[in-house]
């Protein structure tokens, strides 16, 4: 009986993918059929957590199969990132287009990343306040227990680490292993070895055309063939959005969420305030916020869903480079910078706001001026160390609560609505870095402005 059940929610589950495909075939546009199964995941989740409820193994063994399509989603498109950034970084040397410019380009980039999170860290900060929010409240059981136990354990590995050790491990002492993603840093490695062929090809170009102009041939015949397989996956993402959508509603503890819903509203206040900042970005740097929000809308909706900055990198990439006008070059450096460099929502708010509520659970005060000033620091120094370990919020966490001397345990209080969060934290954390890529071609004056006023509806994936 229970293989009938699951049988008849993945049927479900297709079924609705069925109706995603009639709607392409009835040339919908895309953007249309991405919120349909963003939609469609919300109210089939919701149908399946009402049903069979968060324990049920009816629901477990469905969501396995559910995984086939959303994780197989999130699968195929980080298998992507790598060439992708090696290959767009490569490719924007060959066509001149960061060479003259490459400088300014990367301290802008790096400064809005890492200046924002610094504002968001403010922005928690206030959000804590505002919410009065004091870990000391919070009662927790057994999964937060352990919790806290494993946040202890990682201490040790984590907080350690000098700022001078955190920079090396930048480094691409082994490209090919870092082409496999092996290390926290494997992004960034691939990005500064891509980096050093560019400036290589630009040495060569001067002293050896012909070497030159063989490898430009060679190079934009691999930029147009990953490109192209970047377009084959970008289809499948109102199917990955649905899956994805429908697994995490059916498998929330809505309880725990109720229990701890304080915390999630401070959170998503902060979290919204900081998008508004992202926004008044934008506006300043003489840009329509309205149209960034339209155009950025589909890599945000999908680092909300899967909560993986890294899956969503193929779409950021491109949401930059075809509909808002960034020259791929600053849109690649701006992405995988941004993957792991001055994370608004992990490594800003996030910290910030655990750090002004376990506060007072040893005696200081969060308001104190010094504290205050201290936490800042911390978060915006920790923002770029964050890439040295890996991890995201949890790291993020350590790293600032174990440099202000606060109990890291506590931190495990708030697995039970950490999926929740995280998710409107990814959003931030890709939005982030859209809008530094964005600012950074407006200023140095690379944005095709053309196509970032186009209307979307002439503008395909």
């Amino acid at each position: 009986m229970d293989n009938l059940f699951i049988l008849i929610n993945v049927a479900v589950l297709l079924l609705l993918i069925g109706l995603l495909i009639y709607m392409g075939r009835k040339h919908i546009s895309f953007s249309k059929r991405v919120f349909t199964g963003l939609g469609l995941g919300i109210v089939y989740g919701l149908i399946l957590h009402y049903v069979y409820g968060t324990d049920s193994e009816i629901l477990s063994d469905s969501v396995q199969w559910f995984n086939l399509v959303g994780n197989g989603y999130v699968k195929l498109l980080q298998m992507i990132v790598m060439p992708l950034v090696f290959i767009s970084i490569l490719s924007a040397f060959t066509k001149l287009t960061i060479g003259k410019n490459f400088g300014k380009m990367t301290g802008l980039i790096l400064s809005l990343l890492i200046g924002t999170t610094a504002v968001a860290a403010a922005v928690g900060i206030l959000s804590a306040v505002v919410f009065d929010l004091d870990a000391s409240q919070i009662v927790g059981g057994n999964a937060e227990t352990d919790r806290g136990e494993y946040l202890e354990m990682r201490t040790t590995e984590v907080a350690d680490r000098t700022l001078p050790q955190q920079i090396v491990d930048l480094l691409p002492g082994n490209p090919f292993l870092d082409f496999t993603g092996a290390r926290p840093t494997s992004t960034i490695a691939v990005v500064i070895f891509a980096a050093f062929l560019g400036f290589a090809y630009l040495g060569l170009a001067r002293k050896e055309e012909e070497q030159a102009a063989a490898i430009k041939k060679a190079v934009d015949a691999v930029y147009a063939w990953i490109m192209r397989v970047v377009k084959i996956i970008l289809r499948l993402t109102p199917y990955g959005i649905l899956a994805i959508m429908a697994r995490t509603v059916a498998t929330s503890n809505f309880d725990a969420i109720y229990n701890l819903g304080k915390f999630v509203i401070a959170s998503y206040v902060a979290l919204l305030i900081m998008f508004a900042i992202h926004l008044l970005i934008v506006s300043l740097s003489g840009l329509n916020p309205v149209t960034y929000v339209k155009k950025a809308a589909e890599p945000l909706l999908f680092a909300f869903t899967s909560r993986s900055s890294a899956g969503t990198l193929p779409l950021t990439i491109n949401a930059q480079t075809t509909r808002l006008g960034v020259p791929a070059g600053i849109a690649n450096f701006a992405g995988s910078f941004g993957l792991s460099i001055g994370q608004n929502g992990c490594a800003g708010v996030y910290p910030a706001m655990l750090a002004v509520m376990i506060a007072p659970t040893v005696g200081q005060n969060p308001l104190e001026p010094m504290f205050l000033l201290t936490l800042l620091a911390v978060v915006a120094i920790s923002s770029f160390g964050v890439a040295g370990v890996g991890g995201g919020a949890t790291f993020a966490a350590i790293l600032v609560l174990s440099a202000l001397d606060l109990p890291v345990a506590l931190a495990g209080l708030l697995i039970s609505v950490e999926p929740l969060i995280d998710m409107g934290r990814t959003a931030l954390n890709v939005s982030g870095a859209m809008v530094s890529g964005v600012t950074t071609a407006r200023v140095t004056g690379e944005l095709d402005s053309d196509m970032y006023n186009e209307a979307i509806e002439n503008q395909t994936v």
